[in-house]
Formats: structure tokens, C-alpha cells, sequence
């Protein structure tokens, strides 16, 4: 069975850091593209940021460039996403996924989902 299950999140101040941890098991992820995405309320899912399981390359939305990295320790079987200079429009529930579909940008090209970590940023 797989899992994908988040931690890290929490209530930061404008300009703050936050670094998330996405622990993966239940199969093997080889050739899976890990992702973030995140949900604030009453909007769409959206796509934060990407990295190939097996070569580490890695895909931002324009929205998080230069602030957000991500990144994975394979001997871990773990995805982090390293937050910093957080503003109060990051506030959303952080979902990691993993699909090997190819680069999606879109929710719905994931096949499995962690139950989400909330982060909330305050001015």
C-alpha cells in the first residue's frame, strides 16, 4: 500500500522559513516525478513545485521561484520542500504527490496523494 504521509508545517510570520518532509513507501518510486502542491480555501489545487525520483531535475511555479526549493534524499525515501521569504498568500494545505505521467502541472495527473500538512503564514 502506498504512502505518502507530510510533516513540517506550522504558523510562521511574513519572511519566515518552513521545510517539509514527504516520506514515501510502499513501492518502489523509480522513474515516479515527486511533487508539492497546495490548496488555500476556496480555490483550485495547485502545483508548486517537481523532481524526478531517479535525476533529481526539478520543476517551479513561477509563484515560488527563488524562494521554494525542492529536493529528495533517496536513501530516505523522503521529499522536502524548503520554504523561505513565506508570505501570507503561501497560506494553503501542502500535498505531496507522485505520478509518473510524465511533467504535470494539473492535480489530476497524480496517482497517489498525502493527506496534506497545513501551513499558515501571518503578516
Amino acid at each position: 500500500q502506498v504512502q505518502l504521509v507530510e510533516s513540517g508545517g506550522g504558523s510562521v510570520q511574513t519572511g519566515g522559513s518552513l521545510r517539509l518532509s514527504c516520506v514515501a513507501s510502499g513501492r518502489t518510486f523509480s522513474g515516479y516525478l515527486m511533487a508539492w502542491f497546495r490548496q488555500a480555501p476556496g480555490k483550485e489545487r495547485e502545483f508548486v513545485a517537481a523532481i524526478y525520483w531517479d535525476s533529481g531535475r526539478t520543476y517551479d511555479a513561477d509563484s515560488v521561484k527563488g524562494r521554494f526549493t525542492i529536493s529528495r534524499d533517496n536513501s530516505k525515501n523522503t521529499v522536502y520542500l524548503q520554504m523561505n521569504s513565506l508570505k501570507p498568500e503561501d497560506t494553503a494545505v501542502y500535498y505531496c504527490a507522485a505520478g509518473i505521467n510524465g511533467v504535470q502541472v494539473v492535480a489530476s495527473g497524480y496517482d497517489y496523494w498525502g493527506q496534506g500538512t497545513q501551513v499558515t503564514v501571518s503578516s
